[in-house]
Formats: structure tokens, sequence, C-alpha cells
């Protein structure tokens, strides 16, 4: 594996860890795809530090626990935004 590719998979998983952030906002972050963020976390990290690795999978556990919910709240959001938008015209 290429130097810059397992650097790139350990900061990310710092990221992760640090942030508490998901795997789409990770992506944005580092410009690159959600895929290639699951792929340095699940595989490139795990080869790398064990350890490291399941506190990132501690982190994204957690994350999928609570999608339901931010999903939720957007949908809340964009329905409020819509209904102001209404009552203001």
């Amino acid at each position: 594996m290429k130097d810059y590719i397992e650097e790139r998979a350990v900061e990310i998983a710092h990221y992760i860890i640090n942030s508490n952030a998901t795997v789409r906002q990770t992506a944005k972050k580092f410009g690159i795809s959600k895929s290639t963020v699951h792929k340095d976390i699940t595989d490139r990290v795990a080869k790398i530090d064990a350890e490291l690795a399941r506190s990132v999978r501690q982190v994204l556990e957690v994350n999928k626990a609570e999608r339901h919910i931010r999903g939720g709240m957007a949908t809340r959001e964009k329905y409020l935004h819509e209904h102001l938008r209404e009552q203001g015209k």
C-alpha cells in the first residue's frame, strides 16, 4: 500500500474519532468518496492499527444507530422552512 494512502486512512480515522463525524461528512471534508472513506476505515486502518480501527468502528456504530434521528430532523427542518416560506407570500 502506498504511504500516502496509509497516512490518509489514519488521518481520516483520527478525524472521525475526534469530531464524531459521519462517513458523509468525512468524505466531504477530505474531498473523497464515501466508498473510499469506508474502505480506508474498514480495511486499511484495520491492517495498520487494530485499536484505532476499533475506536473508529465504535463512533461509526453510534452514528449508524442515530442516523434515523438525524434524517427525521432534516425532514422536519425542510418542512418548517417550506411552511415559513409559504407564510411569507
